[in-house]
């Protein structure tokens, strides 16, 4: 019994002890965790407060602290605190700021919006692992450099990349960009310039001024550029010193119709938090700018509409840093709750490498580690949730994702949205939203915004750019021609050339909407064509404007200049001489090949001798002796060639085949008429030239005309040896290098450009003739420098005066009328040969075969009821012996040859008596039966 009593006491007691550490044991990580979380946890916020951005990000993060502490469900039992620190527009106040902010152990710091300080506090927080969450845009920024910098804002990597899409969307080629010569004015500018280059672009001129410039150094970069070319001024400055910039373009005149200003975000972020100011808005109509793309929710409704009640506001609006100042300090919360949740701890300690050891009194050393930063810092990388702001989610560089913006459009008392660009799909007037559930498309046919109103109050899309005002015409090369004088030349007039391209290009100058003042400059010594190839190269290369004369669009040339629209057709042939064929007595042999004579010929005798055999058994004419049917043969197969034959023919298979053979004669003696009425009267060339082929075959010389492109053509393209090549410096040349030939000293052919070697056929009197195909299409247009939107415009005015006719007027008024063939085919290329007509003798010896076959079918059925006995004296004979005697012969060869030879109507005649025969010895046979005895 008291054993008993002691194990329940024992069991109890046990019970008492267990359950109590069972529970314990349950709740332990939440209870380590509960403990693990401090009371209050700070972070840092680093911002210049009396700034365009600092006060609208200053209210934004009170309120999100505020909110934070309020809601149960994050940082539950901790409070979030922020330190605060005023930049007051100062790099090294700033920094100092942020030195003093890591001295009070925050575990985050936001900011700064400066990317000059964020460059130097990157290396502090990289070293007191202490997450950065900052609305510096600089693209250098890297989280590979600075791990420990985390950007709260869209990268400006990406609105750079908005602008050049902007810029190529409208076409223009070269935009001036002016910034603050500043970490983020450098390097944004940097980007910008590399994107632009990806679409066939530039920036011809970086106006850079300090960050404490004054007016008048402004005023002074305004004329700068104002002197240039281009019109389209991408504006990258301080949102607190920008409009100023605006109001002296103004006063200049740079805000009217021609000009172009595209805006970054800092002037969106002025616009938007400061209420609208009529003088402010005149002096920005026409500007487009980018502003950062937050997506409308009843989030972002429910913050405007506690925006005026919020605690420190200095203005009654905000701008979108706002917007992602309240989603950083949510972001801080979220981050500090999971990272609390895992049981995270705020622990600083010393960093041994900030001791005091030289005394200094800077007192480094309360700089303390935060010793969980790297894991706080993973954390905050990898958060995802839905802000004010849109999702907010960093990709694998630590940039917010789906980077986007609105394209806007200064318009009357306010902001115009134009369209939306997203990195996802370009510019688009669908918001980014819609477009990230369809695939991607950045196609340039799906690029779109509405229309623009630009400076000048106008739809009309600016050119983008001026002749320069600063009293400098277009320099424009001109070739010093000596050769073919036609095209351009030297000339006494004010101008100093003239010629056919001059008159063009005078003509297309005419045709554009703005003046272009230019001044001609010849290029060469006049003694001999200058190399066209140099002055391409002088123009890529700045010494020239322009190059106007004909010059050939090469694929080498297109490289390095742009050319325009060709205004003349050209490509490269052969030229050789050509001389009268003296008259021949055999001349009439000429017109058809020894083959073809020879086929012809026995066709005629071919089909006389199935005529002959089809008309010989009906036909009297073709009957008699041997030797009267041999020539009758003949006369008939040779008199048919003149359809003179008077033989009629009586068979039908012979009228068949005669109908045939008469077509084959009437199509042959119309191609010998022709033929031969071409080989008398045609030129025939002085050499076995035929075209660029025969002519690279052969060893003899060929002529070049002096600078032009054939030469290297030749050279490098089909390999024609230097040694062969002549250099033709003047027409005179031409001429006699042609007629001398190889063999005397001259050349076997010359090798030009179309153009000019039809003027100069004309000029020589047709003397010489072209051979063979163009072997090279081209054309000539005018070379202008890379990129110059001068080519676009003047393609446009070539193809106008092409189309009303101003271009061929220009052509008749230099060039000549009269034209040569610029065909001559040789004697051999024009005689006949069987290849063209061997479908017709097919044809006609196929009907003559299937006559012959016919006949021959016929004569053999008559022929097997054929009995030659029957021509013989009737004798009185028995039946019996008859019919042994008949048994005993054969019939031979002889006597089918002597049945051919026999009349049709002889034939006919025994065949019928032979059947009247038989019917008589039926029928006699038939009645001996009936009256014989049974």
């Amino acid at each position: 019994m008291e054993a008993q009593v002691k194990r329940r006491v024992f069991l109890l007691l046990v019970s008492c002890i267990w359950v109590p550490m069972a529970v314990l044991g349950g709740t332990e990580n939440v209870m380590v965790s509960s403990l693990s979380r401090p009371k209050v946890v700070k972070f840092g916020a680093l911002f210049t407060v009396n700034s365009v951005i600092g006060s609208s990000v200053m209210p934004a993060i009170l309120a999100a602290v505020d909110d934070v502490n309020a809601d149960s469900t994050i940082l539950s039992g901790t409070k979030l605190n922020v330190v605060t620190q005023d930049t007051n527009c100062s790099g090294f106040i700033g920094t100092i700021d942020a030195l003093q902010l890591m001295e009070k152990e925050v575990v985050v710091a936001v900011g700064p919006q400066s990317s000059g300080i964020a460059h130097v506090i990157s290396h502090v927080v990289n070293e007191l692992r202490v997450p950065l969450l900052s609305f510096a845009t600089d693209p250098t920024l890297s989280s590979l450099q600075y791990q420990y910098f985390l950007r709260t804002v869209t990268n400006d990597y990406f609105q750079m990349y908005a602008i050049a899409d902007v810029v190529d969307y409208y076409g223009w080629k070269e935009v001036i960009a002016i910034f603050i010569d500043d970490d983020n004015g450098r390097n944004g500018i940097s980007v910008l310039g590399d994107a632009l280059a990806k679409k066939r672009a530039k920036i011809s001129y970086k106006a850079a001024f300090s960050p404490g410039a004054t007016m008048s150094d402004i005023d002074d970069l305004l004329v700068s550029v104002n002197l240039m070319e281009a019109r389209v001024y991408i504006v990258h400055v301080n949102p607190d010193t920008g409009l100023s910039f605006f109001s002296k373009a103004k006063k200049l005149g740079m805000m009217s119709s021609g000009y172009v200003w595209i805006a970054t975000d800092w002037l969106p972020s002025v616009l938007d938090s400061s209420d609208s100011n009529k003088d402010t808005m005149d002096v920005l109509q026409g500007v487009v700018a980018l502003r950062h793309h937050t997506p409308d929710s009843d989030k972002k409704k429910t913050f405007a509409s506690r925006w005026k009640n919020l605690k420190s506001i200095q203005t009654s609006r905000f701008n979108s840093y706002a917007l992602y100042a309240y989603d950083t300090v949510w972001l801080v919360a979220r981050a500090l709750d999971l990272f609390f949740k895992n049981g995270g701890n705020v622990t600083f300690s010393d960093d041994p490498s900030l001791s005091d050891t030289n005394g200094s009194s800077l007192k480094l050393s309360s700089l303390r580690v935060f010793d969980q930063g790297q894991k706080l810092l993973q954390i905050l990388v990898g958060m995802n949730f839905t802000g004010l702001t849109g999702q907010i989610q960093f990709d694998p560089q630590k940039n917010l994702i789906h980077p986007a913006y609105d394209v806007l459009n200064v318009v009357g008392t306010g902001l115009r949205t134009i369209g939306y660009w997203s990195n996802y799909s370009g510019l688009s007037v669908i918001t980014p939203e819609v477009l990230y559930t369809k695939p991607a498309n950045t196609s340039t046919s799906n690029q779109h915004l509405y229309n623009a109103i630009w400076p000048g109050e106008t739809i009309r899309r600016p050119r983008g750019w001026v002749f320069p005002n600063n009293g400098k015409p277009l320099r424009i090369a001109v070739p010093f021609r000596v050769t073919f004088e036609e095209f351009v030349k030297k000339d006494k007039g004010p101008v100093g050339v003239k010629g056919y391209c001059i008159d063009v290009f005078e003509a297309a100058i005419d045709l554009l909407a703005y003046p272009v003042p230019h001044v001609y400059i010849l290029y060469g010594d006049g003694k001999r064509n200058p190399s066209f190839n140099s002055i391409v190269n002088d123009v890529a290369q700045n010494k020239y404007d322009a190059a106007v004369g004909d010059i050939a669009i090469t694929t080498n040339r297109t490289r390095i200049v742009d050319f325009t629209q060709p205004y003349m057709e050209s490509g490269l042939v052969v030229v050789v001489p050509v001389k009268e064929t003296k008259s021949s007595p055999w001349a009439f042999f000429k017109p058809f090949t020894i083959q073809m004579w020879g086929v012809t010929g026995v066709f005629f005798l071919f089909v006389g001798f199935v005529v002959w055999i089809l008309e010989h058994r009906m036909n009297p004419e073709f009957r008699g002796p041997p030797r009267k049917q041999l020539i009758t043969v003949f006369w008939f197969s040779f008199s048919t060639m003149f359809f003179a034959h008077r033989e009629n023919t009586l068979s039908t298979l012979g009228r068949c085949v005669l109908i045939f053979w008469l077509f084959v004669v009437l199509i042959i003696n119309s191609s010998y008429t022709a033929s031969l009425t071409s080989i008398l009267t045609v030129q025939k060339l002085s050499s076995g030239i035929a075209g660029i082929d025969s002519l690279i075959s052969s060893p003899d010389p060929i002529g070049v005309q002096d600078g032009s492109f054939a030469y290297n053509y030749l050279i490098d393209e089909l390999h024609v040896p230097k040694s062969r090549l002549r250099i033709i410096k003047s027409e005179a040349e031409y001429v006699s290098a042609l007629q001398q030939g190889p063999k005397g000293g001259g050349v076997a052919a010359i090798v030009d450009e179309l153009p000019y070697v039809e003027l100069f056929l004309s000029n020589s009197k047709c003397i010489f003739r072209t051979v063979g195909q163009e072997f090279t299409k081209s054309g000539w247009g005018f070379a202008f420098q890379r990129d110059s939107p001068l080519a676009i415009d003047m393609s446009t005015a070539i193809l106008q005066l092409s189309e009303n006719g101003e271009l061929q007027r220009i052509h008749d008024k230099w060039l000549s009328n009269n034209e040569c063939s610029s065909q001559n085919n040789q004697v051999d290329d024009t005689r006949l040969s069987l290849s063209s007509f061997w479908g017709l003798y097919v044809i006609c010896g196929g009907a003559c075969v299937v006559a012959l076959v016919v006949f021959i079918c016929r004569v053999y059925c008559q022929f097997l009821r054929y009995d030659p006995e029957t021509e013989e004296p009737e004798i009185s004979e028995p039946e019996s012996a008859r019919s042994s005697r008949r048994s005993l012969r054969s019939r031979s060869f002889k006597d089918l040859m002597g049945f051919v030879d026999k009349r049709e109507a002889e034939i006919k005649d025994m065949l019928k008596r032979k059947n009247s025969d038989n019917k008589k010895q039926i029928s006699h046979s038939s009645d001996v039966q009936q009256n014989s005895p049974v």
